[in-house]
This record gives structure tokens, C-alpha cells and sequence, in this order.
């Protein structure tokens, strides 16, 4: 079997967020969508890619019987574990990380509040990860930005054109992504996203373009957005 046919792909879904931002007691990935959770369209997604081995769901400890109901109405015998969440995003993530199976070599972190992601960009942020080690999808700034300095100034306009904006699907061989971790942890270290922890490595991560369609649920009008694509067909 070809290397790029190999189902060895493991998923970790970060549900982990409680939705403070969003100003709800039950947290977004839990709210309805089209019909459906947050959670169950980005479980969805993934199941259905070929190359997917496993998936692993990281929520809050309180939810873990929710998303556990979810996964067995919706049928995903891809799921291999439910895992309550750390303090904070890292330490979720390398929850997830300890109960992956071995064979799983590449490992995908996604977003649960990002349940429109295409197959498309799940399929290449896979490829640049098995070619290039690490893969991030994202998608260039369009607004001018600027780097504020002291007292709330402005002080320097940063060059738009070598700009992006961070997504997920974020994707790493699983070596790589374990080293990324341990070296964070042992020396006390936090990166904003799995990237920013290779980065700190020196290992330069492959950006592949995404959409703005692939957005981040965080507040109200992020959920409208959503289902207004989801109703569009968009």
C-alpha cells in the first residue's frame, strides 16, 4: 500500500473550552448547528476522511457524558476515547496526545469550533504534514496590520503580504509533535497553537492555504455566520 493511502492518521478534537467568550453556560461546541452540535459536524468531518485512523475528543470533565451521548447517536466508531481537558489548551492536547493509538504517525489537532472545514483542507494539511513534518492551515491578512508600541501607539506597519492568520487543522508527524510538548512542558514553556511549539524547535511548518469559510465559532454572531453558510450551501 502507497504511503499516501496508509490510514495512520490520528485526530485530536479540542473541545476543551468552557465558552466564557461566548456568554452561554453551555459551551459552544455543544450548541446547535443545522440540526446538529458544533461538536457532531467536526466529528463528522473527520470520520469520513479515508486516511483517518482515529479520532480523540478532548472535553471538559463535566461534558464528558454529553459528547460521549453524541458519539453514539451520530454512530462514529472512528472515536477512540473521550479525555477530560487540562487547564489550558496545551495540556489538553497532550491528554490527547498520551491515549492515541501507536499507529497512528501523523497527528491532526483541530478546532471543534471550527465545524466547516473542508475535506479538501483536511486531505493537504495531512500531505504537507507527511512531507514536510508539520503543516498548518491558514489564510493571508487582509487588513493592514499594525504593531502597537508604547502607550497604545502605532509604531510600525507590519508587510501584509508575508501575514497569516492561524487555523486548524493543524498537522504533525507524531514524533515531531511528541518532542514539541516534552520540551514545552520540561522547560515550562506555552505556545499559542501545536504550531508555535515546533516552531521553538527551529522546524519551519508548511502553511497550506485555507478559507475564511473555515471559521472559529467564538461568539453569537460567529454560530449566525455558520448557519447561514450551512443554510447556503456555501
Amino acid at each position: 500500500m502507497a504511503s499516501s493511502d496508509r490510514s495512520d492518521v490520528g485526530v485530536i478534537l479540542a473541545a476543551g473550552g468552557r465558552g466564557r467568550r461566548f456568554g452561554r453556560k453551555l459551551p459552544k461546541q455543544f450548541l446547535l448547528l443545522g440540526g446538529k452540535t458544533v461538536l457532531e459536524w467536526s466529528l463528522e468531518k473527520f470520520s469520513r476522511i479515508r486516511l483517518v485512523r482515529e479520532v480523540v475528543v478532548v472535553v471538559p470533565e463535566e461534558f464528558a457524558g454529553r459528547a460521549g451521548r453524541i458519539v453514539r447517536r451520530a454512530g462514529l466508531p472512528k472515536v477512540r476515547a473521550i479525555v477530560t481537558g487540562g487547564a489550558e489548551r496545551q495540556e489538553s492536547v497532550g491528554n490527547g496526545l498520551q491515549v492515541m493509538g501507536r499507529e497512528c504517525r501523523i497527528v491532526l489537532v483541530h478546532d471543534a469550533a471550527r465545524p466547516l472545514v473542508s475535506p479538501e483542507v483536511i486531505r493537504r494539511v495531512i500531505a504537507g504534514a507527511r512531507r514536510y513534518g508539520a503543516a498548518v492551515a491558514a489564510v493571508r491578512v487582509s487588513d493592514t496590520v499594525k504593531l502597537e508600541g508604547r502607550r497604545g501607539f502605532s509604531t510600525e506597519t507590519l508587510q501584509r503580504e508575508l501575514l497569516w492568520a492561524a487555523q486548524t487543522p493543524q498537522g504533525f508527524r507524531r514524533a515531531l509533535l511528541e518532542r514539541a510538548h516534552e520540551e514545552a512542558r520540561s522547560e515550562g514553556a506555552r505556545g499559542t497553537d501545536e504550531a508555535s511549539l515546533v516552531e521553538r524547535l527551529g522546524v519551519p511548518v508548511r502553511i497550506i492555504e485555507a478559507s475564511a469559510k473555515n471559521l472559529k465559532i467564538t461568539r453569537g454572531e460567529d454560530l449566525l455566520l455558520a448557519r447561514w453558510l450551512i443554510g447556503s450551501r456555501v
